[in-house]
């Protein structure tokens, strides 16, 4: 079994590891144009790695608590204080004149301390203070991969929504035209019509709904990594999406125990706190120090001639608390009552940590099933679609019957879309979860979205990398 002391030590070396490895990872991933007109993950990434103030805040507040270390250090080591004085004086004595006369002196003193205590938990304290804040600053950077994954994501699935719902919109009002021509010509009702008609309306509304929610998303990218893009890369139709490893819940689990940044944050405040007990506890041992002093005087008066004196001292002063009215057991009350908080705090941590993994876990197995029967129900959606349209081509189907079966294929390829980016996205929370998240997980996502597109999805889909033909809108044959 590793001490606690140890296990803080390793703890400080992983921290500093896996900060290192998410910036040299986040600095080296682009070798070729950085225009951020053309964005992929990884650029966005770099992007707002050099512009995210939450990423800058983290960064100034490990300068300043790297400043602790050596204020601790400088306990032990000597003070050295030089005073001077020169004053003027006069004397009136009877009827004599008055009379003045000078005086000067110079002091220097040293203080060495020899035995303090509590200094010795101080300085592991601030060690143990810079240690804390490199985990912090490491959360914060998993988070900032998180934040630019699903705002890169959100645009992904607001795009594929605007997709769908416009190729949506193109088949109902082909369909609407060729009721209405059905109509025309003896073959349809007119019921035909004004079904299309309110099933086209309602779709141009919900276009409308998903063209400002992907501008939103844009945007929202574009605060992020400080530019709008204008390219952005999708997954593929056909892409496999990869599942966790290890494929076993515990062994995530008991990784988001260990190394979760939020538990490692936690345990650290509770070695702090059980530091701060040591050094109230030092209160009631002696302090020594080394005392060593020079000084020289001079001076002169009407009563005496001129006079140079020189002083030397060195001793050890040694001070012990006889009795402080309580006040160092009440502090040693405190110390320990703030322990028992950290320590329970760090408990709350790891199994919210644990829950926190299993949740992921799971998610990502689920939105992996859901995408595998998404992806079948795409396929017998559009079958269904074209079954449909066939049989109102014969007359065993109606108008209604065809607009249903295109609502449920535009329905289940929104939901696939969203279904593969969560678990992406997911992915990388349980990785998160685990404290395992660097650049180079990004990277592998990064190297799955293939798929160029611009970000400005077109009015008129035909002929463009977005257009899904849908076989729909045929003249009825005269019954």
């Amino acid at each position: 079994m590793k001490s606690k002391s140890s296990t803080v030590l390793s703890l400080k070396n992983s921290s500093v590891t896996r900060s290192l490895t998410f910036i040299v990872g986040t600095s080296l991933t682009v070798f070729g144009p950085t225009t951020s007109w053309s964005m992929d993950l990884m650029l966005a990434l770099r992007d707002a790695t050099r512009q995210d103030s939450q990423l800058a805040s983290a960064q100034a507040q490990l300068r300043v608590v790297q400043q602790r270390l050596p204020q601790a250090q400088s306990l032990f080591l000597p003070t050295v204080n030089a005073s001077a004085n020169y004053g003027q004086q006069w004397s009136e004595i009877n009827t004599n004149p008055t009379v003045s006369y000078t005086s000067q002196g110079l002091t220097l003193s040293l203080n060495q301390p020899v035995f303090r205590l509590a200094n010795f938990s101080a300085l592991e304290q601030s060690k143990l203070a810079i240690t804390q804040v490199e985990a912090s600053l490491a959360s914060v950077q998993q988070d900032l991969v998180l934040r630019v994954a699903q705002a890169y994501f959100e645009v992904l699935i607001s795009q594929d929504a605007l997709i769908t719902l416009r190729s949506q919109e193109k088949a109902i009002n082909l369909q609407f035209e060729a009721a209405k021509r059905n109509f025309e010509v003896g073959t349809a009702t007119i019921t035909d019509q004004q079904e299309a008609q309110a099933r086209l309306d309602l779709t141009r509304a919900s276009v409308a709904v998903a063209q400002n929610d992907l501008q939103t998303k844009v945007a929202n990218l574009g605060l992020l990594v400080g530019e709008r893009p204008n390219t952005v890369y999708a997954l593929e139709p056909k892409v496999v999406l990869p599942a966790p490893s290890p494929a076993r819940e515990s062994e995530w689990v008991s990784a988001a125990r260990k190394s979760n940044f939020s538990v490692l944050q936690s345990e650290i405040s509770e070695e702090i706190a059980k530091r701060e007990i040591d050094k109230q506890r030092a209160a009631n041992y002696p302090n020594i120090d080394a005392v060593a002093s020079s000084s020289a005087s001079k001076g002169s008066s009407p009563f005496q001639p001129s006079s140079k004196v020189q002083n030397n001292s060195i001793s050890f002063q040694v001070s012990v608390p006889l009795y402080t009215g309580g006040a160092i057991a009440a502090r040693i009350a405190e110390a320990s009552a703030a322990y028992e908080k950290a320590r329970q705090d760090a408990e709350t941590a790891r199994r919210a940590a644990e829950q926190g993994a299993r949740s992921a876990f799971l998610s990502v197995n689920s939105l992996m099933a859901q995408a595998k029967a998404l992806e079948e129900a795409e396929k017998s959606s559009a079958l269904a679609l074209e079954s449909n349209e066939l049989g109102y081509q014969v007359g065993v189907r109606i108008n209604i019957d065809v607009l249903n079966a295109l609502q449920q294929l535009s329905s289940t390829r929104r939901d696939l879309s969203k279904a593969r980016y969560d678990a992406l996205l997911t992915g990388l929370r349980l990785k998160s979860a685990a404290g395992s998240l660097t650049a180079d997980d990004l990277r592998s996502v990064n190297a799955m979205l293939k798929a160029e597109r611009p970000v400005d999805i077109p009015q008129d889909l035909s002929g463009t990398v977005f257009d899904v033909p849908v076989k729909i809108g045929q003249p009825l044959k005269p019954r």
